[in-house]
């Protein structure tokens, strides 16, 4: 089959694959050009693979091997964060790390993390074990710690989401529930097919997470593969203030970082991730046995964690590399296919300054960039209810009484809220999709009271039956029939 002779398709610049938060990255980083650039995603929304649930924090880098692409991208990224944040309005605070030696022959490790991190740019300082105490009352016996400053916490949802916004705002096509199960070369065109349709692109950047191997392995045998690395943690409620202020690591070893406990921008507190292998790319159960070692795991480093007050247990996928590094090339046959895989942690720090490089460096050497004259770098700026002065709260709800109508009682979620992620460029089209933007169902009743009042909301937004209504992806429906008429 001749795809040229036989296809009338718009023609792209370039496809992503992918819409996580890299592909969302390189997807706003196209489109300050004048590109015709078009994202394929395989889910119902984005950021719905690894960037869905991670540890959401902004390392410092010190901790990456020297030299690495790991170490490059994520000390370029973390200073883009404070920039990042204002223009895409996404929850963000460099509140610090401290990776902790619990032990007094560790202090040696400290040491040598100290020394990597000198050679990768990045400002810490050994603090002894009364330094952290003062700092965190709840680390009372330590031997020490480095203490890196410019680590931060971030909302992921909304940093992926956000950044995907501003790139369709600027003109980038989204294709959501378009999943690639096919890719071909002819006459200088890449063809792309998902199960809904086929796109046509000069160049193609697989940004695909989990799959970005079986992806590459679509048009090129390559020499790396990719295996999920399971990660799961405790969510710990926010009524319990100050029980840690900075991100708590304990010292790396070869499955990563380690058990960590950190608040979140929401003053939440994650417990976690552990780190297994597993086979399964979609798999993200949890298990009592993993989350009690996590658990056991956690106690070493901080006292008294109150896991009385967890309100839900989570896990997710990093893409661990086989070549234990970023992937961030083009394809060995393919100059015009470019690989970006294997993003996993310090991925999220690291997606800004990885998909400035994908465009500026590779995409850059393959076709001419030309700056968007009306390219801007701002999203429209999303209301907060719960975070604003009274006073500016009392003139919203006079200006819009949608203000006024609580929909998730236990964050304080308002009917404007949710109407106003309805009307952007990227709405949510699921319950789980509304919960990433706005936290309606973080609480602590876990959507128990404000899940309905939102599949009611969505149905009439898209003009269907609740019935169609899906928690997450396509088919995930929350209802199955109706079983009671109501007059």
């Amino acid at each position: 089959m001749s795809y040229n002779k036989n296809m009338n398709k718009d023609i792209y610049d370039v496809i992503v694959v992918g819409a996580g938060i890299t592909g969302s990255f390189i997807a706003r980083e196209l489109s300050k050009y004048t590109l015709k650039v078009c994202v394929l995603e395989k889910a119902n929304d984005v950021g719905n693979g690894a960037t869905n649930a991670n540890s959401a924090i902004i390392h410092s880098g010190y901790d990456p091997i020297p030299g690495t692409n790991k170490a490059k991208f994520n000390v370029l990224g973390n200073k883009m964060f404070d920039q990042i944040a204002d223009e895409l309005d996404v929850s963000f605070r460099r509140i610090g790390s401290l990776t902790v030696a619990n032990f007094p022959e560790q202090v040696s490790m400290l040491e040598e993390l100290a020394k990597r991190s000198k050679e990768n740019g990045v400002e810490v300082k050994i603090l002894s074990g009364e330094e952290v105490a003062k700092m965190e009352p709840n680390i009372p016996n330590s031997y020490g710690a480095l203490y890196a400053p410019t680590a931060g916490i971030i909302n992921p949802f909304n940093l992926c989401i956000h950044a995907m916004e501003n790139a369709v705002d600027n003109g980038v096509k989204l294709c959501l529930s378009n999943k690639v199960i096919s890719i071909k070369y002819e006459d200088e065109l890449f063809y792309v097919t998902t199960d809904k349709d086929t796109y046509v692109s000069k160049i193609v950047i697989n940004a695909a997470g989990n799959y970005a191997d079986q992806i590459a392995n679509m048009i090129n045998k390559v020499d790396w593969s990719i295996t999920p690395r399971k990660g799961e943690y405790y969510v710990l409620d926010h009524k319990v203030k100050n029980f840690v202020n900075h991100v708590i690591f304990p010292l790396p070893s070869e499955k990563g970082k380690g058990v960590l406990v950190t608040k979140t921008t929401s003053d939440n507190y994650l417990v976690g991730p552990s780190s297994e292998v597993i086979n399964d790319k979609d798999d993200v159960s949890t298990d009592k046995m993993t989350l009690d070692n996590v658990k056991s795991q956690a106690n070493l480093l901080v006292k008294g964690i109150p896991y009385n007050t967890c309100i839900r247990t989570f896990s997710g996928l990093r893409p661990s590399c086989s070549r234990h590094d970023f992937v961030i090339e083009k394809d060995s046959k393919f100059d015009h296919f470019i690989n970006v895989g294997g993003i996993e942690s310090p991925g999220l720090v690291s997606a800004p300054a990885i998909a400035k490089y994908v465009v500026e460096e590779l995409v850059s050497s393959i076709s001419l960039l030309i700056n968007k004259k009306d390219y801007n770098s701002r999203v429209r700026r999303y209301p907060h209810i719960k975070e604003v002065k009274p006073e500016i709260r009392d003139k919203m709800i006079k200006d819009n009484p949608d203000f006024g109508e609580m929909i998730c009682d236990c964050e304080q979620i308002s009917l404007g809220e949710i109407n106003d992620i309805l009307s952007r460029s990227v709405p949510p089209r699921s319950v789980k999709g509304v919960k990433r933007r706005v936290r309606a169902g973080f609480g602590r009743c876990q959507g128990g009271f404000c899940s309905p009042k939102v599949v009611l909301l969505l149905a009439k937004h898209y003009g269907i039956s609740p019935l169609e209504v899906p928690l997450d992806d396509e088919g995930s429906n929350v209802l199955l029939e109706k079983v009671k008429v109501v007059d």
